[in-house]
């Protein structure tokens, strides 16, 4: 009974652990910027897909979760924070749409079952990453207007970039699936 509850109580522990390292690599993430107006290039999208898909989707939304609580309780994590403001301020600004997003990308990145078809996991992917866009511009179009070329404005510009991570990752989703076995 004792180890029984030993193992459970390490078991949360790495969860912790897993979900506060989750938070940092984010933050770093966000801070790898290419400036766009309005919304920035960052590697968060590699790295909100890379956790559903190494840690499962669990670990992937509750690593979402805290990071954005984080954000929103005013801690600098987020892609233009301080400069361009910080808490609840930041968050409902141009980026919140994509950044509601990342809890589903990251949740249909670690829910979907990977194999050996780099065209099937291609998609996946693909399906995952759009998910973040599709929250991404109904806001963007909410907060500034169906009339401005949104899709100009927060999508073209991040194509290139996104193929490219989309690639790396379904080139890289076997050997990152090995990271389950952690948890």
């Amino acid at each position: 009974m004792e180890l029984t509850k030993n193992l459970q109580i390490q078991k949360y522990i790495k969860y912790f652990l897993i979900v506060v390292l989750g938070t940092i690599l984010l933050t770093l993430s966000a801070k790898i910027k290419i400036p766009f107006y309005p919304v920035p290039m960052t590697m968060q999208t590699f790295v909100v897909l890379f956790l559903g898909i190494s840690f499962g989707y669990k670990v992937g939304v509750t690593t979402i979760f805290l990071y954005l609580l984080e954000g929103i309780a005013g801690l600098p994590v987020f892609s233009n924070s301080p400069e361009k403001g910080i808490g609840i301020v930041y968050f409902i600004g141009p980026t919140m749409g994509y950044l509601i997003g990342f809890i589903f990308a990251s949740f249909l990145a670690g829910y979907f079952k990977y194999n050996s078809s780099y065209l099937i996991n291609f998609i996946k992917i693909v399906v995952s990453t759009s998910v973040i866009y599709l929250f991404g511009v109904i806001w963007l179009g909410t907060l500034i207007g169906w009339d401005k070329p949104i899709l100009q404005l927060g999508v073209y510009p991040f194509l290139l970039a996104e193929l490219f991570k989309i690639l790396l990752l379904t080139l890289l989703v076997n050997k990152i699936i090995r990271l389950r076995k952690f948890i």
